[in-house]
Parts: structure tokens; C-alpha cells; sequence
């Protein structure tokens, strides 16, 4: 039996209980199989079971076997009301977190979703946290990561990118970007294209600078930093272009020129992603030695408890993880439609 999949709920008194429990009674519904624990506050979701009307049976944590269980780490429950990014909610957040990444670690479970957590929350509790990409890297003993979003379009048209640095404050990315950081993304893509299934594994790769330096006139980060990383991987044998000016190059992956676009930072990738993709986008943690997605959303505050957050990214997130370990297909970057 396959072991089950790991879902962290989240910042509690953001919409990750939520849209968990929507996201898991619409993928039980489809009639699949998967088996799945949620770590989180057992008293809060089953609030929300009963307020949503979804009818998901919340087991123990002993009942292995069951289709849904619930796991809390915490000794007490949570009050009924929270302040939106509160020191309670923020540890809670933290402690699932951690709780679902050392399940991963010991085999327990097959893999992990993680719901919305507020970085800036979990730091005014005093923890030096960059993002759950970083935190989980730190966990599996300071493995390098590279942080993969996908999504399609209504007319399903993929758009994938990943990043050569993660959440690096803008002033600090040119010293942030390296030769070896770049390289990393290319592999890491890669290898993602092969676990997706694609045919091909065409790599592009975006400029820094504005119209990807003009020859050096506009900095010289693209030829002293992303050529060599680029030459690298056509040694290694790998179908790459680059650097592309990004005011072009993810129009051109949007329409199915490449398989992943490479951006140097955090919203120069994310920006156009989310841009075709805000509904059904994913985040995946590559280099983990387990499976770890995301759905491409935050916390979402301003509508956290009013039972009307959209649960299609964290479908999707779990889609995808559910596929990568080992369970139906799904509509996870492949182009390819759920199968039983």
C-alpha cells in the first residue's frame, strides 16, 4: 500500500484549513484512492467539515488505513477566533509545518503539500524564517533547492518556470545570481521535464538586465555569470537557449517554445506565471529528497473564515504531488488529462 500523502494546513487563521479540506473532498470525489493526512488543528477542521457541509470522515492519526486522518502535533487546540497572523497562529503554522516535513523524512509519508503560511507572521515570533522552500531545505540538511511553478491556461497552454534564487530582497539578486545557482536551475529543470513526462527537455534561460544586458551595454551579468552556465549544460548534453531578454522569452515558452523558462528572481518569473495562470498554479521544491507542492496563493487574510476561498491551486498541488509519488497522472504540466 502506497504510504499516504502529508498535507500542512497552514497558517490556521489564513484560508489553508480552508481550501485543504475543499481541495481533498473534490480529488476523493473523482473516485481516486489516495490516502491522506492532514497535519493541522483537528478541532478546526472539523469545524470547517461540518460548516462547508463536505461530510469527509476526519479520522485519528492511528487509523492508517482510513482515507483522511487527522494528525495535530499540538497538545491544545486552537481557540475558535484568531487574530489574521497572530504569534499563535504563526507557531501553529510552523509546527505543522515541521511536523509533516519529519513524517516525509522518516518514510512515513509519500510526500507533502503544503497550504499558505505568513513569512512575515512567523518571523515576529522570533524564528528566522525565509519561506517554507528554504525552512524545508534547512530540515533535509541543507540541500540545495530550486523552486519550480507551473500552471495552464484555460485553452491549456503551459507556462513553467524556475527560479536561480528564491525570496532574495530585489537590491541583493545580481550578487545573489551565480554561474553555479544557474546551472543548478537548468539540472533541476531538467530532470523535471523527465519526471513530468515531456518528450523534450527545452531549456531557456532569461537575461538579468533589461534586453538581456544589449551586448553588455546594460550590465554584464549575462555574459560574466548565465553564458557559462549555459555552456556547462550544452556540454552536459542538455537543449538549452540563452539569455533570452524577458520581455520576450515567456511569451514565447507561453506558446510552446520551451519547456521551462529559467528566471533569475522571485517575480520576474512569478509575474508572468501567475499572470496565465493564477488559478491552477503550483509550486515544486526541487532537490528535496521527497516530494514537497504548494499551491501558488498566500494566506489570503482579507478572506480567511468567510468559507469563499477557491481551492483550485491547492487542487492542483495536490494533483501534481499525488502524480510525482506515484499515484494518477493528473493534469500536472505533462499536458495530459487525470487518469484513473
Amino acid at each position: 500500500m502506497r504510504q499516504p500523502l502529508a498535507i500542512a494546513c497552514g497558517d490556521p487563521s489564513g484560508i489553508g484549513p480552508e481550501v485543504t479540506l475543499k481541495a481533498v473532498a473534490a480529488e476523493l470525489e473523482t473516485g481516486e484512492t489516495t490516502r491522506y493526512v492532514l497535519v493541522g488543528d483537528r478541532t478546526q477542521l472539523e469545524a470547517w467539515n461540518r460548516r462547508l457541509g463536505i461530510g469527509l470522515n476526519l479520522a485519528g492519526e492511528v487509523d492508517e488505513a482510513a482515507a483522511v486522518r487527522v494528525v495535530d502535533p499540538r497538545s491544545e487546540p486552537l481557540p475558535d477566533l484568531m487574530e489574521p497572523g497572530s504569534p499563535m497562529a504563526a507557531e501553529a503554522a510552523l509546527d505543522y509545518l515541521n511536523a509533516a516535513a519529519a513524517g516525509c523524512l522518516s518514510g512515513g509519508f509519500g510526500g507533502l503539500v503544503t497550504a499558505p503560511v505568513s513569512k512575515e507572521a512567523i518571523l515576529r515570533t522570533g524564528h528566522a524564517f525565509v519561506g517554507q522552500t528554504e525552512h524545508l531545505a534547512g530540515l533535509a540538511g541543507g540541500v540545495e533547492v530550486t523552486m519550480l511553478l507551473l500552471g495552464d491556461d484555460p485553452g491549456g497552454r503551459w507556462l513553467r518556470v524556475s527560479l536561480a534564487t528564491t525570496h532574495v530582497p530585489l537590491r541583493q539578486v545580481a550578487e545573489a545570481v551565480t554561474t553555479e545557482g544557474v546551472f543548478r536551475a537548468i539540472r533541476h529543470s531538467v530532470e523535471a521535464c523527465g519526471r513530468l513526462g515531456l518528450g523534450r527537455a527545452r531549456i531557456a534561460v532569461c537575461g538579468l538586465n533589461p534586453h538581456a544586458g544589449e551586448g553588455g551595454m546594460l550590465g554584464d551579468e549575462e555574459g560574466r555569470v548565465l553564458v557559462p552556465a549555459i555552456e556547462r549544460a550544452r556540454t552536459a548534453g542538455w537543449e538549452v537557449v540563452g539569455p533570452r531578454a524577458g520581455d520576450t522569452v515567456f511569451h514565447e515558452a507561453w506558446r510552446g517554445e520551451y519547456d521551462v523558462v529559467v528566471a533569475m528572481y522571485h517575480d520576474q518569473g512569478l509575474a508572468p506565471l501567475k499572470l496565465v495562470a493564477f488559478a491552477s498554479g503550483v509550486n515544486w521544491t526541487l532537490g528535496l529528497p521527497f516530494v514537497r507542492t504548494s499551491p501558488d496563493h498566500g494566506t489570503a487574510y482579507d478572506v480567511a473564515g468567510r468559507g469563499v476561498a477557491e481551492a483550485s491551486s491547492m487542487r492542483a498541488a495536490i494533483r501534481l504531488a499525488r502524480r510525482l509519488t506515484g499515484g494518477t497522472r493528473g493534469r500536472c504540466g505533462a499536458g495530459m488529462e487525470e487518469t484513473a
